[in-house]
């Protein structure tokens, strides 16, 4: 790690530009030369030709999973790491691959070590989720959360009503291809494992369960909700006949009828500074 380019998110979790600075002085204390920077959205993500044109070896995401996830979209061809930083709300990725959440003490760790790990994560047709996949409309709790991040609190209780009546006014998701589900639900988790898709489902005869997912939405830490139904299986088909709203690592998407959802592997090619990176 020698050469780096630096991709933020300033209105992401906790990624204030002054943070984002201190990080850059972290660089310059290390001797860690920084050939660019990307401030996203306000800025276009590298290509990966401009990252080999400027011998970059290491491109550093301090930022959300949402915007991870765009990134490591736009470079899934380039063969060099990244240093994924704890800059969001739940940053599992980052958790999954250093100890530390301290971002100054997991740059001065990782300085030091050549560790690179592979990271599953979901397939959706074009889209990717490393954290995480959320189906059916219990995923327009999405909105509500977007009013929170924004500060816009006034609009708060009509954005829950609108997520409420989303989720139990329509039908449910269905899904095909693992054990144990029934015919549809409100919601269905999809988490990526090195040996395929975890899958939690969640039924709207379950009021308790759809109040903890709508208010861990709120929250942040969607992940912590309840499931209703677990299995495990290799693949998924979506067993519908329109467009589905879908939350790959929190952002919506929209996936067309009978779409396969199975599991992939990023190359070794993520820096992991933990003694031992735990099987997803």
């Amino acid at each position: 790690m020698q050469t780096l380019w630096f991709i933020t998110n300033p209105n992401s979790g906790t990624t204030s530009q002054a943070k984002c600075e201190a990080m850059e002085a972290v660089f310059e204390e290390r001797g860690l030369r920084l050939a660019g920077r990307t401030r996203f959205p306000e800025d276009a993500l590298p290509e990966a030709a401009r990252l080999y044109a400027a011998d970059v070896d290491t491109v550093v995401l301090f930022a959300g999973d949402g915007t991870i996830n765009a990134a490591l979209r736009a470079l899934a061809d380039w063969e060099g790491a990244f240093l994924i930083l704890p800059g969001g709300t739940m940053n599992l990725l980052a958790k999954a691959l250093h100890d530390e959440t301290d971002p100054h003490k997991i740059i001065h760790a990782a300085h030091g070590c050549d560790r690179r790990v592979a990271l599953p994560y979901i397939v959706a047709g074009e889209h990717r989720a490393f954290v995480g996949l959320i189906l059916g409309p219990a995923a327009s709790w999405f909105r509500a959360r977007e009013v929170v991040r924004k500060g816009r609190f006034g609009r708060l209780l009509a954005a829950v009503r609108g997520a409420w009546r989303s989720t139990f006014h329509r039908r449910g998701v269905r899904v095909q291809g693992a054990r144990a589900l029934g015919d549809s639900y409100q919601a269905v988790f999809v988490t990526p494992t090195l040996d395929g898709l975890d899958v939690a489902a969640v039924d709207a005869r379950d009021w308790g369960a759809i109040a903890q997912l709508g208010w861990e939405w709120v929250t942040g830490d969607w992940v912590a909700a309840r499931a209703v139904t677990e299995s495990r299986t290799e693949q998924l088909r979506l067993r519908e006949r329109k467009p589905v709203l879908a939350l790959f690592d929190g952002e919506p998407e929209t996936i067309d009828p009978g779409t396969t959802i199975r599991a992939g592997r990023s190359l070794e090619t993520f820096i992991a500074t933990r003694a031992e990176v735990p099987a997803a």
